[in-house]
């Protein structure tokens, strides 16, 4: 899984790659396909005091999983934005499981074998 971090009005440091790194060390887990983790960082002003506002994407093929977040501080933000990746993924497994079960257990309709018209 490739992690890009971005920071629009905030700088990227080790400490915030390495936090980002630990809280989305479940994601590969949950979906071995994860190709690329997108997180932008992005400070914003929220009557007069400092916040945080975090924008990620997921992708996998054929599929992204998108996600936002706001908070006084990146931590609090970024739990949030796993929490939400988190239950996409889940929910999109689900969907895939539904599916499938539901294919399989649908009957078809018995085809007549060439001789049995014959003798009737």
């Amino acid at each position: 899984m490739d992690l890009v971090l971005k920071g629009r009005g905030t700088r990227i440091t080790e400490r915030i790659r390495e936090i980002t790194q630990h809280k989305l060390a479940p994601l590969p887990r949950l979906e071995p396909r994860l190709i690329r983790v997108e997180i932008e960082i992005i400070k914003d002003r929220i009557d007069h005091h400092q916040a945080r506002r975090l924008e990620a994407t997921a992708q996998i093929p054929r599929k992204i999983f998108r996600a936002r977040a706001n908070g006084p501080n990146v931590e609090t933000a970024l739990d949030e934005i796993v929490d939400r990746l988190e239950r996409q993924i889940r929910d999109h497994h689900g969907r895939k499981r539904t599916r499938r079960v539901a294919g399989a257990n649908r009957l078809q309709s018995p085809t007549p074998s060439p001789g049995a018209e014959a003798e009737e």
